[in-house]
């Protein structure tokens, strides 16, 4: 069952592409995307279906989501550069951490720490807002829970033994 409710999740992904950024339709895509990402590893535990099939999948969407996010919104958000070298810095620590965990530990490796699921819901939340805050603040406070998101995994990748 998990594991359909993170192809619905790949499917609203799909199907952003197609409707028009900050309307109805558009965000009821993204929220369907939204709550199918709590729903499926919630549904995998509570049935106990936990797997690694699952767990890639699951990886999988979320790398469709973001990639599609990108596509359809960056072009139509007024985004300072900085917000850019921001991002390309975070991404830079977090592929450096799961190469170093896979180094280390001979295993990919990913942090669910509540700091990183803030900064990704913090993420999720910038559509919703670009109304009424300006991207400057908003992906201020996103690029800075994020970094210290990445740092805080980085810290954790290294104590594991």
């Amino acid at each position: 069952m998990a594991n359909i409710i993170t192809g619905i999740r790949v499917l609203a992904s799909i199907a952003l592409l197609f409707c028009p950024a900050f309307t109805p339709v558009f965000y009821f895509c993204y929220l369907a995307v939204g709550v199918s990402d709590i729903a499926d590893g919630a549904v995998a535990r509570k049935t106990n279906t936990v797997s690694e099939f699952g767990s890639r999948l699951d990886t999988a969407a979320d790398l469709i989501f973001a990639a599609i996010c990108c596509i359809r919104l960056l072009p139509l958000l007024c985004t300072p550069t900085w917000v850019y070298y921001c991002v390309a810095i975070i991404a830079m620590i977090k592929i450096g951490n799961i190469l170093s965990g896979y180094i280390r530990h001979k295993k990919l490796t990913a942090v669910h720490s509540v700091i990183n699921k803030a900064a990704g819901g913090l993420c999720f939340l910038l559509p919703f807002t670009v109304s009424f805050i300006d991207i400057r603040y908003s992906a201020a406070v996103v690029c800075m829970v994020a970094a210290a998101a990445a740092i805080h995994e980085r810290c954790i990748v290294y104590k594991q033994t």
